[in-house]
């Protein structure tokens, strides 16, 4: 493997991980920023949503800016304005500017989530995509393995607001590294790219019922992560009295399996093809999470139970999400930009209504959680079998 394909997996992933980090790493924190001001649970989970609701409409915006700009200028601008926000969340009085200061983080971070999958698909297409894309998740992975324990140990050194200034300094190490990318969307491809193209393109994009259809399918796969996200600190810290070191630990085991599958990815698509491993992969997912509330409704609810169907169902997830990205994108890459941000603002915005639904129903208990988890996952298998027939199946073929 070429040195500069590592380098730019490495950069991409890094930079991809920031916005990720700044919500995995005060996962820990969440009773203690309620207690520190004053808020209910409600208003704390309500600045983790108010970051992903804002994290999928603002990438409606770098797509766009990333085609017709380049890749690097939105990303030197995004990171910026993450720092900006990241120091007023680490001054904040309140709950209240807390949480408006995570949308000014959240608006920074849209250029991180977007960006480097326009990058992947401006050098590569089909499993050679899928091979940096996998790799970039790898890198990805330093977020949720390494951001809680390191929240932990700084929330116990420096108190909730030291993980803020730490995820400042996060986002000055993400612009140093951008300055020595070089520009992949050269100034002649930009030439065609405009605002009026952009919605001409979320249009086509929106009417294609491939694109549409595996972007569904990716995006109720990462929300059944994203509900155990949203949930699982006050589940494993309040209900099975975890510490929040043990806490970040358990919640490593499940990113371990997701991106430790991932790096399998490459070989099975250059075998079975992008369909047939989507098809497969996502089968397993489903088949997992839903077995685990039906596994607790029948009386077995220890944490062993909740760990063992986690690791697998996450394990085939970490298939689902690079091979749906790799398949949206595929056909698309003159609008490489818009269609990676039409993407992540589906991801996210479907996110955030799953964390809303499943927290209408928390009780503080895992059951809900599970429930939670298993909808988005045969939600995913649905799209999946509904997209990928004959037609799309075509479309992820084999390579030669």
């Amino acid at each position: 493997m070429k040195t500069g394909f590592l380098r730019t997996a490495l950069i991409l992933g890094l930079v991809s991980a920031v916005g990720p980090f700044a919500i995995d790493m005060y996962l820990p924190a969440l009773p203690s920023i309620g207690q520190s001001l004053k808020a209910g649970p409600d208003a704390v989970q309500m600045s983790l949503m108010a970051f992903f609701i804002t994290l999928g409409v603002c990438q409606l915006a770098y797509g766009p800016l990333s085609d017709m700009l380049g890749r690097k200028a939105p990303l030197y601008f995004g990171l910026a304005l993450f720092a900006a926000g990241s120091i007023g969340c680490a001054l904040a009085p309140d709950v209240q500017t807390l949480i408006a200061f995570r949308v000014v983080e959240a608006v920074g971070a849209c250029a991180g989530m977007v960006v480097p999958r326009a990058v992947v698909r401006d050098l590569h297409t089909g499993p050679e995509a899928a091979r940096l894309m996998s790799l970039l998740m790898l890198v990805f992975s330093v977020s949720p393995i390494l951001a809680p324990l390191t929240g932990s140990l700084v929330i116990a050194v420096a108190g909730w607001r030291g993980v803020f200034w730490t995820v400042t300094g996060a986002a000055l190490i993400g612009l140093v590294l951008i300055a020595t990318l070089r520009e992949t969307r050269l100034p002649a491809a930009r030439a065609g790219s405009s605002w009026a193209g952009a919605f001409a393109a979320y249009r086509k994009l929106l009417a294609d019922r491939t694109f549409m259809g595996l972007t569904l399918a990716g995006a109720f796969g990462i929300s059944a992560f994203f509900v155990y996200l949203a949930n699982s600190s006050f589940v494993l810290i309040n209900h099975y009295g975890l510490s929040p070191t043990l806490y970040s630990l358990f919640f490593a085991l499940n990113a371990v399996s997701f991106f430790g599958v991932a790096q399998l990815s490459s070989g099975l698509i250059r075998r079975f093809g992008l369909a047939a491993v989507m098809r497969g992969a996502v089968a397993g997912f489903a088949l997992a999470m839903i077995a685990l509330p039906a596994t607790m409704a029948a009386g077995a609810t220890g944490l062993g139970v909740l760990a063992a169907f986690l690791f697998v169902g996450y394990g085939f997830l970490g298939l689902v999400v690079p091979t749906a990205a790799v398949l949206s994108l595929e056909e698309h890459g003159d609008i490489a930009g818009a269609a990676s941000a039409l993407m992540g603002a589906v991801q996210m915005i479907v996110g955030a209504a799953a964390m809303a639904a499943a927290g209408a129903f928390a009780d503080g208990g895992p059951l809900p959680m599970a429930v939670g988890v298993a909808v988005c996952a045969a939600l995913a298998f649905v799209f999946t079998r509904l997209t990928l027939r004959p037609r799309g199946a075509a479309l992820g073929a084999p390579a030669e």
